[in-house]
């Protein structure tokens, strides 16, 4: 260490070049207010998508819940006439599939069509809640780059603005500082439409399994129904 800092010294002494080290904290601050303003909204972005991500995934997996003798147990109660012990199963279920099971029960007695057609309204209802706040990200996911590239632009405006006002003499200094602007906004952008990307698709993906899932169970309802007797 003693040996670094020696060399260090004789180097400054000499005039040759030090190497010099940039922390983020000092990539994001040297971009000036505009930079750190733009930085400053991408990071609420990134936070908000994370949020939404942590927030649906916990919300899906517990929707995707099914006991995989509920169906049985359904088609048991229906068989035998016994509704109101299906509809209490259903109740304490409490899961997408159930809601649509019960909607279908409800409506026993009535024409097949009318049954169907309760079932997929409760269906939209269903997958209405599930996507809550997930268009969220596919506007982050589109907004964040360019909101890094209206940091890149307002960086090279400044620069080119500094050096209008230099008197034609080019300092690398103030050249680079609107650069850092420019370039730092841009990745901060990119990162975070990145990760609000890779997060809606995994999100849009664990949805689609689940309203599959409901599909599935609502056809095989109204195939008991169907049953000749």
């Amino acid at each position: 260490m003693l040996n670094t800092i020696i060399l260090q010294a004789e180097a400054l002494a000499d005039g040759e070049p030090v190497e010099k080290t940039l922390s983020i904290i000092e990539l994001i601050t040297t971009g000036g207010t505009a930079g750190m303003l733009i930085i400053g909204i991408l990071f609420v972005l990134l936070i908000a998508a994370i949020y939404i991500y942590f927030e649906r995934i916990f919300a899906i997996k517990e929707a995707s819940k099914v006991d995989s003798n509920f169906m049985n147990q359904i088609r048991d109660y229906v068989s035998d006439g016994k509704v109101d012990s299906a509809q209490n199963l259903c109740s304490q279920a409490n899961s997408p599939v159930s809601r649509l099971i019960s909607k279908g029960i409800s409506r026993i007695g009535k024409p097949l069509e009318d049954i169907n057609t309760a079932i997929e309204n409760a269906g939209r209802l269903e997958i209405y809640s599930l996507e809550k706040n997930v268009s969220v990200l596919a506007t982050i996911s589109g907004a964040a780059p360019m909101i890094g590239f209206l940091g890149t632009v307002i960086g090279m405006i400044l620069s080119i603005f500094e050096i209008a006002n230099s008197g034609g003499s080019i300092d690398i200094k103030t050249l680079a500082d609107g650069l850092y602007t420019a370039m730092t906004t841009t990745v901060g952008g990119l990162i975070v439409g990145i990760v609000a990307y890779i997060a809606y698709n995994h999100l849009v993906v664990k949805t689609d399994k689940i309203v599959y899932q409901m599909e599935a169970n609502s056809l095989e309802f109204l195939d008991l129904l169907n049953e000749p007797i």
